[in-house]
């Protein structure tokens, strides 16, 4: 059945939609220059408009932040469409789990800040990423095949502080629900001989309904930056402290999830953790030579781990009934970049570049099995029970890749962009289990691996201007992108030393924008496929949790967003998407009987999403946002037997600006909707639920 068959109603509404209205937001250049178009340097490293860019992208100013009342990922990506960042999951309550094209996986996309990969060669470390100082937030839909290359897959979303000495001195000051609070200050510091400096500082603490489940999050970035050798010199320091409760995901039994255990129950380890401290180093050389530039960018990442943890088994009150893990895990990362741009013509510019990403993490375990009531209460700390198992993990990856891109406007009109990519990555894994107290060569689980690819990926895309007058214009684009990823490791209890194979892709995308009414007006209406081999999904093997590839998949879908800066300070912002994710070809055990999974939805990839939010913002007086968003019906499991309904959040703010500072009242999840929405991948057939309402009020102001 074809997509306007499935959805006909859908995408007509969207394109009619998208005929009339826009795209999000204005951004600011580095000189902080109001611009009627949005600025990106994601997809080429460069400063470009994103209109002619031929794909699909979108920028968020740290304005509209402030505007929406928005403080982290979640509340940014909420009026994005077709990607939302649900909160929660595996990486504990301060984490979230981006969702791009109808994949939902938590290392699918790449999260970038400042121009470095935010978790290296591993995961996005989504938890301790904090939007203190942001001067915008780009997304890019789809892989990055050239500049990314083997750690960016179906996105990318690269967050921006504001450059050493801009930025406004701003404050914030704020507490809610369950405990919660917090605060932020960003002010740049005085030059001192032509060196500037900025300092952003932040503290979060939030508590939820969920029995014993909190974070506190404390961030501290400095940023310098020098004139020097007839280019810039710049320079980041950052420490980030994140200590969490996690909450326990939800049983389902069969076709639903569990009756037995009550809403809001945790059946962690009485002592649970989450602690992680992360420290990052980065130094930067920009410089113009002749009709272009060179940059290069090294940084280095330390992360340091301890987790206490554990997952309801069986929903019985027979111990025991739940296992869990201690672990200690360190992360070491270093990524180093240089690219050169230069202006051939007047019509071609050329990008090389070189990078390379280095990762190497240690984990140690050890495994036990612990009781805990069906009521969440009275459960049994770690420390009282017998660790019978004990597991060590290392794994070492070397990702380099050498890449050129060339951009081509043989008139004003039409821009063709065409990239190619070396990528060379290397992987060693060294994995051991055996039972607690015995000797390490006795019998073991486990085993050493190690694989190295050497693969091209590519990029080529075309954009034409079909009509312009002074600041409005309408472009139609369209792009072919070809990429792969080494498989993902979720750093759980198991000793996995086996690697998978590396997951690959192909895309295809079409699409127009918008920006009509002297820029006040911006839209964008996309389509795509994309077919994706060895896509690793989780499988209970042996009644531990692991990773499998899973054949391969198709995704297609609409995507349109709409923004509209409307009279009276107010502006109006639309979302909508149909996504169809689906298994074309795979094969999996099921209480040992191999299941055909054929044509069969990937579980919790909903078909249908759309959001709207309304923001009213003068310069002073009553200020305020309204924001609803809809995720269709999804399955819960990959052989579709058990459906999960739709549902609507909807989130709100009020304030007043004194004209020394706004007090502002916030509420998320107004209508206290608690549907299954992140899958965990360590815990058998158990699902984190959305949080529950909360309200929080904050003063916020500049100095």
């Amino acid at each position: 059945m074809s997509l306007v068959r499935d959805r006909a109603g859908l995408a007509s509404a969207l394109a009619a939609a998208a005929l009339l209205l826009p795209l999000p937001v204005v951004a600011q250049d580095d000189a902080s220059t109001n611009l009627s178009e949005s600025i990106q340097v994601t997809a080429t490293r460069l400063a470009e408009d994103v209109e002619p860019q031929p794909s699909s992208m979108t920028v968020i100013s740290g304005e509209e932040l402030a505007a929406r009342g928005v403080h982290d990922l979640t509340g940014a990506l909420s009026l994005v469409a077709g990607v939302s960042a649900l909160p929660g999951g595996d990486g504990g309550p301060a984490g979230s789990v981006p969702e791009f094209w109808g994949l939902k996986e938590f290392d699918a996309f790449l999260l970038v800040v400042d121009g470095v990969p935010w978790g290296g060669a591993f995961n996005p470390a989504l938890t301790t990423l904090d939007l203190t100082g942001v001067e915008r937030i780009e997304i890019l839909r789809g892989s990055a095949p050239v500049m990314y290359g083997a750690t960016s897959f179906v996105g990318v979303i690269h967050v921006i502080h504001y450059q050493a000495g801009k930025g406004a001195r701003a404050y914030s000051l704020g507490g809610g629900s369950h405990s919660s609070g917090g605060g932020s200050l960003s002010f740049p510091l005085s030059a001192s001989g032509g060196y500037q400096q900025s300092i952003n500082v932040g503290y979060d603490k939030e508590g939820f309904k969920d029995d014993r489940t909190d974070f506190d999050r404390s961030q501290l970035l400095y940023r310098g930056q020098l004139a020097a050798g007839g280019g810039q010199l710049h320079f980041d320091a950052a420490a980030t402290v994140v200590n969490q409760s996690p909450a326990s995901p939800h049983l389902r039994m069969g076709r639903m999830l569990s009756s037995l255990t009550p809403l809001d129950a945790n059946y962690n380890p009485s002592d649970a953790k989450l602690d992680e401290k992360r420290y990052h180093l980065a130094a930067g050389f920009n410089r113009p030579v002749g009709s272009g530039s060179i940059g290069t960018t090294l940084a280095y990442t330390r992360t340091e781990r301890d987790t206490i943890r554990g997952f309801l088994l069986d929903a019985t009150n027979t111990a025991p009934n739940a296992s869990g893990f201690e672990q200690d895990l360190t992360v070491d990362d270093l990524y180093f970049e240089a690219h050169w741009a230069q202006k051939l013509s007047e019509q071609i510019q050329l990008v090389l570049g070189v990078d390379y990403l280095y990762g190497k993490a240690k984990a140690e375990s050890e495994l036990f099995d612990y009781f805990v009531p069906l009521s969440g209460k009275g459960a049994q700390s770690s420390s009282s029970v017998v660790h019978d198992e004990e597991t060590a993990t290392e794994d070492e990856r070397n990702f380099s890749g050498l890449f050129a891109q060339l951009e081509w406007r043989p008139t004003e009109r039409f821009l063709l962009e065409v990239g190619v990519r070396e990528n060379h990555t290397q992987e060693k894994r060294d994995a051991e289990a055996h039972p607690l107290g015995e000797p390490e060569d006795g019998e073991e689980e486990g085993g050493e691996a190690s694989r190295t690819t050497t693969r091209a990926s590519g990029y080529i895309g075309a954009s034409y201007q079909l009509w312009s007058n002074d600041h409005d214009g309408l472009w139609v684009f369209g792009d072919y992108r070809d990429t792969y990823k080494p498989p993902a490791i979720d750093f759980g209890p198991e000793a996995e030393g086996d690697l998978l194979k590396p997951e690959t892709a192909t895309s295809y995308e079409l699409g127009l924008k918008g920006r009509n009414l002297g820029g006040r007006l911006s839209w964008q209406i996309s389509g795509f496929q994309m077919d994706f081999e060895n896509l690793v999904v989780s499988q209970i093997v042996n009644g531990s949790p692991g990773l499998i590839n899973a054949g391969t998949e198709r995704f297609k879908g609409i995507e349109a967003e709409i923004n509209v800066e409307l009279p009276y300070d107010l502006r109006l912002q639309l979302a909508g998407a149909y996504h169809d994710a689906k298994f074309k070809r795979f094969t999996q055990l099921f209480d040992g009987e191999p299941t055909a999974l054929d044509g069969k939805r990937l579980e919790l990839s909903a078909n249908d999403l759309a959001a709207l939010g309304l923001t009213y913002a003068p310069s002073s007086g009553f200020r305020g946002s309204v924001e609803v968003s809809y995720v269709g019906d999804r399955y819960l499991n990959k052989r579709n037997t058990a459906l999960s309904p739709s549902f609507t959040t909807y989130g709100a703010s009020v304030g007043y600006d004194f004209g020394i500072g706004e007090l502002r009242l916030e509420g998320r999840n107004l209508s206290d909707e608690r549907d299954p929405v992140i899958e965990s991948e360590l815990g058998d057939a158990q699902y984190y639920r959305l949080p529950a309402r909360s309200f929080r009020l904050v003063w916020s102001g500049k100095f």
